[in-house]
């Protein structure tokens, strides 16, 4: 693949996979708008894989506590770094048994300009309308089971292309009255195995097929997109400490509407 493509690919995975914009939505317009030939979803992958090393970067403080939780948990002892880690476990179940059976049974075909187009502006307005109407009374250490499940739920909704996995867990963290900054925060520590499970199944493919190329590929997309994310997130927090989604918001409804409009005319 050209360097110019994987460059771009990798630069809009990065500044988009944790903003609340849909990453997947972008990539699968790539080939779209550009007129390239689909990348697939190993390409796909792999730009995630170098977001996962990004936010893994940034919230180095809180894994750290997890994994202390969990050495503390084998001596028999709690923690609040293992209730954090529980709490991500359980919000990852529900993602994981709705990913594989989309993989299984629907494969490539919602990634499709119109469902991207309207997924776009869907969850954009309930996102805006969360942002305005929630509460800020919450913060990542009042996070209980419930909510952790119900954010959960909620990033099955990201299968669908134009969703986006970030925007549709701050969207339910802000419905249940978390802060901003703190719904990023879990939204972030949530992106952890959900991208790992995928970047498994995806390195496997690799190894079965033995396409080094592809794998060279895929490791030059990852490091951009490494760079790019880790801009994005640390600007993304700085704003939501003091500011709303509703920029995010207006780019969707913008995007998501320009894309109508070259769909239908």
């Amino acid at each position: 693949m050209p360097l110019l493509h994987l460059a771009i690919l990798a630069v809009i995975q990065g500044l988009t996979e944790f903003l609340p914009v849909s990453s997947s939505g972008h990539l699968a317009l790539v080939p779209h708008v550009l007129g390239w030939p689909d990348q697939g979803l190993v390409i796909d992958i792999a730009v995630h894989v170098g977001t996962l090393g990004a936010v893994m970067v940034y919230s180095w403080r809180d894994i750290s506590r997890m994994l202390l939780g969990l050495l503390q948990a084998l001596k028999g002892s709690d923690s609040a770094g293992l209730d954090l880690f529980s709490l991500i476990a359980l919000a990852s179940l529900p993602v994981v048994a709705a990913g594989y059976f989309v993989s299984q049974y629907l494969g490539d075909a919602l990634r499709t300009t119109e469902v991207i187009a309207w997924s776009t502006i869907g969850f954009g307005v309930v996102l805006g309308i969360a942002d305005r109407v929630g509460m800020t009374i919450r913060r990542l250490e009042h996070m209980s089971y419930a909510a952790a499940l119900f954010i959960g739920l909620a990033q099955v909704l990201a299968l669908i292309p134009g969703a986006s996995r970030s925007g549709v867990t701050m969207t339910a963290a802000r419905m249940i009255g978390f802060e901003r900054a703190d719904a990023a925060r879990f939204s972030l520590l949530l992106s952890i195995p959900a991208i790992l499970g995928a970047a498994t199944l995806a390195g496997l493919n690799i190894h079965q097929t033995g396409d080094l190329e592809l794998g060279f590929d895929a490791a030059i997309a990852a490091g951009i997109a490494f760079l790019a994310a880790l801009i994005s997130i640390s600007v993304m927090m700085a704003w939501l400490r003091h500011a709303g989604f509703m920029p995010f918001v207006i780019y969707r409804l913008l995007l998501g509407g320009a894309l109508l409009v070259w769909i239908y005319l």
